[in-house]
């Protein structure tokens, strides 16, 4: 037991072995400016970023690396608190993951004040569109109003796809033991505002904000080698299909860098969720919440409607 209690002290080990793993949710960094795309122009750009949750951290932690590898190897695995702990590490790496994500977007101008974008997260598909309601909506070439404008904008993004745990050893542990499958859909709802770095972003801006989102997540697990406490030929009924949902408050600010056609955009994002209630095998149940940090980098390049 002495041994167990100092290995729970060490929570990082998941967050360096899933370094380069590849996204399986939802992009929430926010690289957005207040200004849409004006019409007829495109913006196309990508992002990394790294999402780093701490309740993920910390039930993810070595204690349950180092169970997963030894309920894995037993031949009939008994129930106890251990698979309880199995079961809240997969919900939790689902429900918010410790990896780097990448995505490319492409946005269009449909008209003045209205964008619409596509975004492709490497498993996850984003759909949003963009309203300008402070600002003007000139370019660089034909100016709308003066240096250091600025602007307002809110939008709406909904995204979709299969959660999964990904292939690394310890994490394959702990679905071969649970058999766990999870979806989820999330509806986000940026809104943003910049200060323009010479007329219409021609060099840049400076974006700030805040964020709510809302997470519909579908979730069971069902195990073929796991047995009633106390029991060598019973085995523990499967938990069927769960629904729940949870909400997501953020703040973020990025800085745009560039000229005219190209822009370098750092950005960070922080956001508080209460994931909520948690239904587990044996009639059990888990409570999530926490904190979330993402920074991210993203180059962005603007295709100007050409005309004569």
């Amino acid at each position: 037991m002495t041994r167990l209690s100092s290995l729970r002290r060490v929570l990082v080990l998941p967050a360096l072995a899933t370094l380069l793993t590849t996204s399986c949710m939802a992009p929430r960094g926010i690289t957005s400016t207040g200004k849409v795309t004006p019409h007829g122009e495109f913006r196309v750009g990508g992002n990394q970023s790294f999402n780093i949750p701490t309740e993920t951290i910390d039930k993810t932690g070595a204690v349950v690396k180092e169970a997963a590898d030894q309920l894995v190897s037993q031949e009939k695995v008994e129930y106890s608190d251990l698979v309880d702990k199995l079961q809240v590490a997969a919900l939790a790496y689902v429900i918010d993951p410790v990896q780097p994500a990448a995505d490319l977007y492409l946005r269009y101008g449909v008209i003045d004040r209205l964008d619409v974008g596509y975004k492709y997260a490497f498993g996850s598909h984003v759909f949003d569109a963009m309203y300008q309601f402070m600002g003007p909506t000139g370019t660089p070439e034909r100016p709308g109003g003066a240096a250091g404008a600025l602007y307002g904008s809110v939008g709406l993004q909904y995204a979709t796809q299969r959660a999964k745990l990904p292939s690394i050893p310890y994490l394959d542990n702990i679905n071969s033991l649970l058999r766990f499958e999870a979806n989820r859909r999330d509806l986000i709802v940026p809104l943003v505002f910049s200060k323009s770095f010479g007329p219409e972003e021609e060099i840049g801006a400076v974006s700030f904000g805040a964020v709510y989102t809302h997470t519909f997540l579908r979730y069971g697990f069902d195990p073929r080698n796991i047995y009633k406490s106390g029991s060598a030929t019973e085995l523990l009924p499967s938990l069927p299909e769960q629904k729940r949902d949870f909400s997501s408050y953020g703040a973020f600010a990025n800085v745009k860098i560039g000229y005219r056609y190209a822009y370098v955009i750092p950005a960070f994002a922080l956001y508080y969720q209460n994931y909520g209630t948690y239904q587990l095998l044996n009639n059990q149940t888990a409570k999530l919440k926490g904190f979330t940090f993402i920074p991210s980098i993203g180059l962005q390049f603007r295709i100007p409607k050409f005309t004569k």
